[in-house]
């Protein structure tokens, strides 16, 4: 795989993405750019990032970068990510991957007409788990699906400066955690025919908590999200035959048991990658395979094409509009 050389745009959870690709490939941050540029400067300085941009637009015109993470508040993830893709770069996008499933759109069908890899950062779609819970399920192991459950709510007190209680931020539960455990049922479960919908709107008019039903022609879903609610945070998949469950955090890296007959009592294996969960979670597994894509010219992931990038979206959508119109009734 190519060498990928990379430019940042953010230097939050930018931070973990420079760390793990230093770490753990043979790829490299060369460049970067945010808001503040003292904070942006002392942040190269510290992680040894050659050249600092001082807007998006140099960066994502710096014939020296071949790919850009973008790492910004979700409500600037379109236009940046259409900026580098207008200069040819591919794209590696934050989730979620935009503010809406239209955007999305925009974002995915951009990246195909320029030719260029275009991917939402759902690092845990790359995790050694993550790939066997696809051989267990495609293999019958656990029989017909027709349930997912999995939820993803932390506490987080009210202050209308942070990101998560400020709607010109993308606050809320849906956009910020919601989306693990909407992408994990989806990534099983596929896209949805049905969606139901209740919740509660917390103060400054963001979603704090939301639970849904996601019914597809495979099953069903059951999902939670809050950031006033500190929630279980594991997934459970169960079928005709047995069932698989995750540890907490099911997004990262953790315990996966999967059993077979009658409530659950033949375990037949369990698969653990305790190393990664003391590193970057997976980033650095992410980052490998895009640069795999890269090199056979792949313009989605196979493992998360945006057909369902934009699915997720979509339900997402219909979550934050149900609970809002709810609210102002």
């Amino acid at each position: 795989m190519p060498p990928l050389r990379w430019g940042v745009i953010g230097t939050g959870i930018g931070r973990s993405f420079v760390r793990a690709v230093a770490q753990q490939t043979r790829q490299r941050v060369v460049a970067v750019t945010a808001r503040n540029q003292e904070k942006t400067r002392a942040f190269a300085a510290e992680l040894e990032i050659a050249t600092v941009h001082e807007s998006v637009e140099a960066l994502v015109n710096d014939p020296g970068c071949d790919a850009v993470y973008i790492a910004t508040p979700h409500p600037l993830h379109k236009d940046q990510a259409l900026a580098a893709i207008a200069a040819g770069k591919h794209v590696l996008v934050e989730k979620p991957i935009a503010m809406s499933a239209a955007e999305a759109i925009e974002i995915t069908a951009a990246g195909r007409a320029a030719g260029v890899l275009v991917m939402e950062a759902m690092w845990t779609r790359y995790l050694p788990q993550a790939d066997v819970i696809r051989r267990v399920i495609a293999d019958g192991i656990i029989g017909d699906v027709h349930r997912v459950q999995a939820d993803f709510g932390f506490v987080s007190t009210y202050d209308r400066g942070s990101r998560l209680w400020a709607p010109e931020l993308g606050g809320g539960a849906l956009l910020d955690a919601g989306i693990y455990p909407i992408s994990f049922a989806s990534s099983i479960l596929g896209p949805p025919t049905r969606i139901e919908v209740a919740g509660d709107v917390g103060p400054a008019g963001v979603d704090a908590r939301v639970d849904l039903m996601i019914a597809t022609s495979r099953g069903r879903g059951l999902l939670s999200t809050s950031i006033t609610t500190q929630l279980p945070t594991i997934a459970t998949v169960s079928g005709s035959a047995g069932g698989i469950a995750i540890a907490a955090p099911f997004f990262a890296a953790s315990a996966v048991r999967v059993t077979r007959g009658a409530a659950w009592d033949g375990a037949i294996g369990v698969f653990s990658t305790p190393k990664l969960a003391h590193d970057d979670g997976g980033i650095g597994l992410q980052a490998t395979a895009f640069a795999c894509y890269v090199a056979e010219g792949r313009l989605e992931s196979p493992l998360h094409p945006h057909d369902e990038v934009v699915n997720v979206m979509h339900v997402i959508d219909v979550a934050r509009s149900a609970v809002f119109e709810a609210h102002s009734e």
